[in-house]
């Protein structure tokens, strides 16, 4: 699976005087894959919106709830869009650790990530992972690249990891419509694990920040719980449904945490294709 990934020496131009919003998050939690333009865009967001740290870190936690419940359920396929900078556990050993036979292929927009790509390539010797540079808002080449049609197998099912990116994907792109052409590649059984930054408890500070990173050049739309309840349209929803993030099947041994849902300003779900 893995001699058809990318490499490093393919990227050209890793930008680093502008901030992006993979390397943004990689700040937030507490992680050195990241450079003064994002640094700078980064403390802006802080000053808008002080929780955001919090919110990046239920969104993680988040993730590796999600994958492990959907390994428990016998999904050993993965794609997780907006991959971001790796920061352990990744979905692969999420996955991997409840099935070493999981394969995953990653993707993200950001060229530093593929350069950093090495990180996500340290499979179980019994699955695989791999890596592809793609943008979602073109859906129909992320579908049909190599990677990805070489490394799972499309009649099987696959869960579609689409945590904390939506929101980075405005009306102008039409958001549901590619989640929509996402969706209808996959077979039935398939999966789809969405977390996405809501205004609904938060309307001023959400405000605040979704200004932040739009003077950093990344252009971000909060949606409402019925907003991103719409992209799960057809599938149905395992419960508990879409929920605050922090209340989605929280883990009964996690240390209890002071966190509210203002906090964490998300919604998070998963669903399977009938």
């Amino acid at each position: 699976m893995d001699d058809v990934n990318e490499t490093a020496a393919d990227v050209v131009d890793l930008e680093l005087d502008r901030a992006h919003s993979a390397r943004m998050y990689d700040y937030f939690l507490g992680g050195i894959t990241n450079f003064p333009a994002d640094r700078e865009a980064a403390g802006r967001a802080m000053a808008a919106f002080p929780s955001i740290l919090v919110a990046a870190r239920s969104n993680r936690a988040f993730v590796a709830r999600s994958a492990r419940h959907l390994a428990r359920l016998g999904i050993d396929q993965f794609l997780d869009i907006g991959t971001g900078i790796p920061t352990s556990p990744n979905l692969h050993e999420v996955a991997q650790a409840v099935n070493p036979r999981a394969r995953v292929v990653y993707t993200d927009n950001d060229p530093i990530v593929l350069a950093h790509a090495r990180a996500l390539l340290r499979s179980h010797p019994e699955g695989g992972t791999a890596y592809m540079q793609a943008d979602v808002t073109d859906p129909d080449a992320l579908l049909n690249h190599p990677v990805l049609r070489s490394g799972l197998d499309f009649a099987r099912p696959v869960a579609l990891s689409l945590n904390a990116l939506l929101h980075f994907v405005t009306d102008e792109h039409d958001a549901h419509a590619i989640v929509g052409r996402l969706k209808d590649a996959l077979p039935s059984g398939s999966a789809l694990t969405i977390s996405h930054v809501t205004p609904e408890f938060d309307p001023e500070g959400i405000a605040r920040l979704t200004a932040a990173y739009r003077a950093a050049g990344t252009p971000g739309q909060a949606r409402t719980r019925e907003e991103i309840a719409a992209f799960f349209d057809g599938w149905d929803l395992i419960e508990p449904g879409l929920t605050p993030i922090l209340r989605w099947r929280p883990d009964a041994d996690a240390a209890p945490r002071d966190v509210s849902d203002a906090e964490a300003a998300c919604y998070a779900g998963v669903a399977r294709k009938p």
